[in-house]
């Protein structure tokens, strides 16, 4: 995914000559380094101080143009949470946050640089919007999509390696879910690396008779309210699935839309209000900590039961 993102932020930036990228002392992971050779006249770096990089990016969106700003999930999230709201969304200004390493995909590094807590944080700041999508296809097609959205958005990268979900020429859109599978008995509500996980419990849930339907809701806000509602009614039970705590996420935003428009019974998959420990590589991490294929089955089939209709 960030392969992904770094390849197709440097093709956009020569299309569009008001792109420019800063990085903290980062770019050789987030792969920043790929607009950096091509521009570096327009390349940034500014030490490990993200919030000196959210408050210079202001400066240049104040000067007209459109500053991605590179950084781990974990440390722009945390350490720059000042500079981002007060300086970013309380001005207004159209900065684009690339946070890399999300999740718990930086396996080795431990809790200190897992983003598990970075959705809750910034969808709770006013005018930000959140993106997370699911694969490296799809990471790449929402670069000039967030280039030429208007204000400020977070856009949140994997490190580690994601199933592929998204399809060829597919364009997605801000603020739109996608209908990932088709399904009348449940529905799973996925975003990020999720997304294909999903999927997968989705095909062992068909095999025990079970239809489930998979709604991939990459943009975690503004929400696709009338998408999840629709699902909610005609499905009549909901997971949704998150690499992320289950408190402030994605979960948690769906429960709020149907928590006022449509109750019905809902489980969430997350991270259970716990750091994750460091694994052998990012899957065993995701397994320990809830995130696994059968978690998403075992919710998906415990949520049946309570079905209201």
């Amino acid at each position: 995914m960030r392969e992904a993102y770094g390849r197709a932020l440097a093709e956009y930036g020569a299309i569009n000559p008001r792109v420019v990228a800063l990085d903290a002392d980062t770019s050789s992971s987030t792969l920043s380094n790929f607009f950096e050779k091509r521009f570096p006249d327009r390349f940034f770096n500014f030490g490990i101080a993200e919030p000196c990089m959210i408050d210079a990016a202001a400066g240049f969106a104040l000067g007209g143009l459109i500053p991605f700003a590179n950084a781990f999930a974990a440390l722009v999230a945390l350490r720059a949470l000042e500079q981002v709201r007060t300086c970013i969304c309380y001005a207004r200004l159209n900065v684009k946050i690339a946070a890399s390493y999300a999740g718990v995909s930086d396996f080795k590094d431990g809790p200190t640089h897992h983003a598990i807590t970075d959705i809750a944080v910034m969808r709770s700041l006013p005018g930000m919007t959140v993106v997370v999508p699911a694969d490296g296809n799809e990471a790449a097609s929402f670069v000039p999509l967030i280039a030429e959205y208007d204000g400020p958005v977070y856009f949140r990268l994997n490190r580690a390696a994601t199933q592929p979900v998204s399809r060829p020429g597919e364009m997605p859109v801000i603020g739109k879910g996608i209908m990932r599978r088709t399904g009348k008995d449940v529905t799973i509500m996925a975003c990020g690396a999720m997304a294909g996980r999903s999927l997968q419990a989705a095909e062992l849930l068909a095999q025990k008779g079970i239809d489930a339907r998979v709604l991939e809701i990459h943009t975690i806000k503004p929400l696709d309210k009338e998408l999840i509602i629709l699902a909610a009614l005609e499905t009549g039970a909901v997971v949704t699935a998150e690499e992320h705590t289950i408190i402030g996420g994605l979960g948690s935003a769906i429960v709020e839309v149907l928590g006022e428009e449509l109750p019905v019974p809902l489980l969430r998959v997350g991270i259970n209000d716990t750091f994750a420990r460091t694994g052998p590589d990012p899957d065993s991490v995701m397994d320990a900590c809830g995130l696994g294929i059968s978690d998403i089955v075992k919710a998906a089939l415990s949520v049946i039961k309570r079905k209201l209709y």
